[in-house]
C-alpha cells in the first residue's frame, strides 16, 4: 500500500452552512439536536406529476446579503449558497485580516452538479429563441468552479484553486483534497468544501432512477435512515465550507482551533455507476485508511456521522462496512440526513462540520424517524433523541454515485 509523508498537522479555524435546518452552522446544528426535521414540501418551483414533491429547501435566503446584487441576478443558486457558507467560515476563522502573503491561501469549493438549472434554462433558451438570446453569464454560472473561484477573488486568494467534482462525496473529496496540499506545502491553508443548488432536474431524475422517498405520510418523516420502512432518499439543498490551515500557520496567526482533521482515506469502488460495491469492502477499506492516517484504532473513534441517505441498498451495505472496520464494537452511529435529507455533493462537508461540532459540544445528533429496527442494520444509531457524550475523535463517511468513497476523521485539540 502506497505511504504519503505527512508534513504537517491540519486544524480547522472556521466552518460555514447553510441548510434547510437554518442559515448558518449552529442554528443548523441546534434543529439536529432537538431532533427537527427541515423537510417540506416544495415551494421553489412546480413539481405537479413529478415522482416526488418533497425536499429540504434553503427558504428565506437573500444572496444580496452575500454579493453584490448584480452578481446575484446572473448568477446560479449554487454559487449563492457556496459564497454565503465561505463568507461565514472565512469571517470565523479571520484569516482574511491576518493575510500576508495571498500565494498561501487556496479555495476548493465543488458541487456535485453545479449550475443545473442555469444550464437548462439556458439550453431551452437556445432552443426556443436562438443563440443570440442566451445570457453571456450562462458559462460562468453553470460550471462547477465558479464559486471557488469568486470566493477567492472576493479575498484576494491567489493559491491553489479549483472544483471538485465527486457526485455525493464532492464536499468530502474538497476537504481531503485541502488536506493533502497543505501537507505537501502547496499552501498553508485552504477554504474547503461544496455547494448545492435543488432544481427540478434533480427531483426528476433522480425520481426516474427510483432513489427518492416517495411513500411517506408526513414529509417530516420520509426521511429515515437504518429503518426498515425506508424507500428512498430526500434531495436537499445548502452549503458548508470549513477554513484548513496547518497548524504552525494557524498558531502564528493566533487563530482560534476549532478541531484537527486528523485523517482521511480514500477509495473507489470500481463497481458499478450507481450501486455500491455489495461487499462493502472498499468502503471499509477508505475508513481503515482514514484510521491509519489518524494514527488511531477504531477503539478511539467515539462516534461515527454516516453516509447513510434512506435507501435499503446503501444503508444495509454502509452497515456492512462499519462492522468490518468495527467489529462487535456497537460505536454510536447516527446518520442526519434522517433531519436535513440528502445535500448530495454538499453532504459530506456538512456532515464533517457536524462532527466538529459534536467534539466540541459533546452531543451526538439523533437518528430520527427510527421507528422499526432493520436487522440488517444492527448498529446503535443513537435513535430520536441526542445523547451527551465525550468526542474526542469523529468518522465521517461519504459516498457517492461511482463509488466514490471519502473517509475523514476529526478530532479533539
Amino acid at each position: 500500500m502506497a505511504k504519503r509523508l505527512k508534513r504537517c498537522r491540519v486544524v480547522i479555524t472556521g466552518v460555514g452552512a447553510v441548510s434547510c435546518m437554518g442559515l448558518d452552522l449552529q442554528s443548523t446544528w441546534n434543529g439536529l439536536v432537538e431532533g427537527r426535521s427541515g423537510i417540506d414540501y416544495i415551494s421553489g418551483f412546480a413539481v405537479e406529476g413529478y415522482p416526488a414533491n418533497i425536499a429540504g429547501e434553503v427558504r428565506c435566503f437573500d444572496p444580496s446579503a452575500w454579493m453584490p446584487a448584480r452578481e446575484a441576478r446572473v448568477f446560479d443558486r449554487y454559487i449563492h449558497l457556496g459564497l454565503a457558507a465561505a463568507e461565514m467560515a472565512v469571517r470565523q476563522s479571520g484569516i482574511a485580516e491576518t493575510l500576508a502573503d495571498p500565494t498561501e491561501v487556496g479555495c476548493l469549493i465543488g458541487s456535485g452538479v453545479g449550475g443545473l438549472d442555469t444550464a437548462g434554462k439556458q439550453l431551452l433558451i437556445l432552443g426556443s429563441k436562438g443563440s443570440r438570446y442566451v445570457s453571456p453569464f450562462s458559462v460562468p454560472s453553470a460550471i462547477a468552479n465558479t464559486a471557488s473561484s469568486l470566493a477567492a477573488a472576493k479575498y484576494g486568494f491567489k493559491g491553489p484553486n479549483w472544483a471538485i467534482v465527486a457526485a455525493c462525496a464532492s464536499g468530502a473529496a474538497a476537504i481531503a483534497d485541502a488536506m493533502l496540499m497543505i501537507q505537501c506545502g502547496m499552501a498553508e491553508a485552504i477554504v474547503a468544501g461544496a455547494a448545492e443548488a435543488l432544481t427540478a432536474y434533480t427531483i426528476g431524475g433522480f425520481g426516474a432512477a427510483k432513489a427518492l422517498s416517495v411513500h411517506f405520510t408526513d414529509p417530516k418523516t420520509a426521511s429515515r435512515p437504518f429503518d426498515a420502512e425506508r424507500n428512498g432518499f430526500v434531495a436537499s439543498e445548502g452549503a458548508c465550507v470549513l477554513v484548513l490551515e496547518s497548524l504552525e500557520y494557524a498558531t502564528a496567526r493566533g487563530a482560534n482551533i476549532l478541531a484537527e482533521l486528523a485523517g482521511m482515506g480514500v477509495t473507489c469502488d470500481a463497481y458499478h455507476p450507481t450501486l455500491p460495491d455489495p461487499s462493502g469492502e472498499t468502503a471499509a477499506r477508505g475508513m481503515r485508511l482514514a484510521l491509519e492516517d489518524a494514527e488511531l484504532n477504531p477503539e478511539e473513534i467515539d462516534y461515527v456521522n454516516a453516509h447513510a441517505t434512506s435507501t435499503p441498498i446503501g444503508d444495509r451495505i454502509e452497515c456492512l462496512a462499519i462492522s468490518q472496520v468495527f467489529g462487535g464494537r456497537r460505536v454510536p452511529i447516527s446518520s442526519t440526513k434522517s433531519a436535513m435529507g440528502h445535500m448530495l455533493g454538499a453532504a459530506g462537508s456538512i456532515e464533517a462540520g457536524v462532527c466538529m461540532l459534536a467534539i466540541r459540544e459533546g452531543v451526538l445528533p439523533p437518528t430520527i424517524n427510527y421507528e422499526n429496527p432493520d436487522p440488517s442494520c444492527d448498529i446503535d444509531c443513537v435513535p430520536n433523541e441526542a445523547r451527551p457524550a465525550k468526542v474526542r475523535a469523529a468518522l465521517t463517511n461519504s459516498f457517492g454515485f461511482g463509488g466514490h468513497n471519502v473517509c475523514l476523521i476529526l478530532k479533539s485539540v
